[in-house]
C-alpha cells in the first residue's frame, strides 16, 4: 500500500496543474483511470483563450493566467502558449441586444472589446443580415497537450507519482482515505476531486455530499471548406450562443453548433445530427461550400449548478478537496485556478497572479446546507 500527503483523482488539467504546484510542499500521487492523462475533456478542447468565455464570473480567473500563458518562465517552457487569434462575435438584428449586453457585462472589467458595424466584421463570403459585431483582440490560440503535459512534467519533477490506469473504485474514510484503484491500494491525508464529470460520482463514494455537477456533451467537427478558411480569420462567435468557428491548418475549419446536451459521465462522442446542425449554422453565417467532414468529437464540460469551479475543502470534511466543475474554461483558466486551489490546500498566502482574484465565489463552502 502506497501513502501520501495529498491524493489527487484525476490528471486531466484540473488535477495535473494543481499537483504541479503543490508538489514541491506535499508528498502527492495523481491517480487517473485511463492509460493517458486528459482523454476526456483536456484533451478534446476547441483550444482558444477568450477572456469573456464563461462570463464575467470566470473572467478573472482567465485574465489572471493571460501573463503566465503567454509567456511562461523558463524552467517550465521555452515558448509561449498562447498564439494571437482575435475573436469576433457577431450578430444579425434579433441577437443585437444579446451583443450590447455582452459589451455592457464586461464594460469594468478591463476586457478590450470594441463594436463593429458590417463593413468592419471582414469575414469573406458574410451572408446579408449579420450587421453587428463586437472585436475581442486579446483573444488567443492556446496550445493545450504542451500546457497539459508542461504541468504533468513539473508535477513529476517535483515529486510527484502518476498511477494510469487506476480508476477509482471504492474510497473509505478513516483516519487516512483509503483509495482503492483497479491499480491498487492507496491512502492520502487528503483526497482532491478533481475527477472531471466524475466529480459527484467520487464524491459519494466517498461519503461526501454531492454538489450537483452535471456533465454536458460538446461537439466540434473539422471540415474541408472551399474556399480554404483563411488562416489570419479570427474565432467567430453567436453572440446568441448558437455557434463558433475558427481557422485550422491547411485551410481547414473548426465548427461547433455550441451544444450542451446533458450526458452521463463516460467516453462521449459526435452524434450526427450535431455535426449536421453544425454544419447548417455555419452556411446561414459564410457562403462557404463544405467539401466534407474530416473528422467530429465530442468533449465532456462539467458545471456546478451555479455554474462556477468549485475549489476547496468540502463544508462536511476539511479532508475532502474540491477542484472541479470547470466547464469549458478550465484549460484557459488553469495557471491561475491551480495557484488559488493550491494556496487553499495549502493554507498560504495565494500567488501573486492572483492577487486581484476574489476566491469567495469559487469556494464550495458556498454549497453548505
Amino acid at each position: 500500500m502506497s501513502r501520501y500527503d495529498v491524493a489527487v483523482i484525476g490528471a486531466g488539467m484540473a488535477g495535473a496543474s494543481l499537483a504541479a504546484e503543490i508538489a514541491d510542499a506535499r508528498t502527492v500521487i495523481l491517480i487517473e483511470a485511463e492509460a493517458h492523462p486528459g482523454y476526456h475533456s483536456t484533451g478534446r478542447s476547441a483550444a482558444f483563450w477568450s477572456e469573456t468565455y464563461g462570463g464575467p464570473a470566470i473572467q478573472p480567473l482567465t485574465t489572471a493566467s493571460g501573463g503566465f500563458l503567454a509567456a511562461p518562465p523558463g524552467d517550465f517552457a521555452d515558448a509561449p502558449f498562447l498564439l494571437p487569434r482575435g475573436a469576433v462575435h457577431i450578430a444579425r438584428e434579433e441577437g443585437r441586444r444579446a451583443l450590447d449586453a455582452l459589451a455592457d457585462s464586461f464594460a469594468v472589467s478591463g476586457v478590450p472589446l470594441r463594436k463593429l458595424g458590417r463593413g468592419a466584421l471582414a469575414i469573406h463570403g458574410l451572408r446579408p443580415g449579420w450587421h453587428f459585431g463586437l472585436a475581442e483582440p486579446s483573444c488567443a490560440d492556446i496550445d493545450v497537450a504542451r500546457l497539459h503535459a508542461a504541468y504533468l512534467k513539473r508535477a513529476r519533477t517535483r515529486g510527484a507519482a502518476l498511477a494510469t490506469d487506476a480508476r477509482v473504485v471504492g474510497v473509505r474514510r478513516g483516519k487516512m482515505w483509503r483509495i482503492e484503484t483497479k491499480a491498487g491500494t492507496i491512502e492520502a491525508a487528503t483526497l482532491v476531486n478533481a475527477a472531471g464529470a466524475w466529480a459527484d460520482e467520487v464524491a459519494a463514494m466517498a461519503g461526501v455530499r454531492p454538489i450537483g455537477i452535471q456533465p454536458y456533451r460538446r461537439t466540434v467537427a473539422q471540415l474541408r471548406v472551399d474556399p480554404p478558411a483563411p488562416a489570419d480569420l479570427p474565432l467567430i462567435v453567436d453572440a446568441l450562443g448558437r455557434f463558433y468557428f475558427k481557422p485550422e491548418a491547411g485551410g481547414r475549419l473548426w465548427v461547433s453548433p455550441h451544444d450542451e446536451t446533458p450526458c452521463p459521465a463516460g467516453d462521449c462522442a459526435a452524434e450526427e445530427i450535431d455535426v449536421a446542425i453544425a454544419i447548417d449554422r455555419l452556411q446561414q453565417v459564410v457562403d462557404w461550400r463544405v467539401g466534407r467532414v474530416e473528422r467530429a468529437w465530442a468533449g465532456l464540460r462539467s458545471f456546478a449548478p451555479d455554474r462556477r469551479p468549485v475549489y476547496g475543502p468540502d463544508p462536511g470534511d476539511p479532508g475532502f478537496f474540491w477542484c472541479a466543475g470547470q466547464g469549458g474554461f478550465g484549460i484557459q483558466t488553469a495557471p491561475a485556478a491551480a495557484k488559488l486551489a493550491a494556496a487553499l490546500l495549502l493554507g498560504e498566502a495565494g500567488d501573486p497572479m492572483i492577487a486581484a482574484v476574489d476566491p469567495s465565489p469559487y469556494l464550495a463552502t458556498r454549497f453548505d446546507a
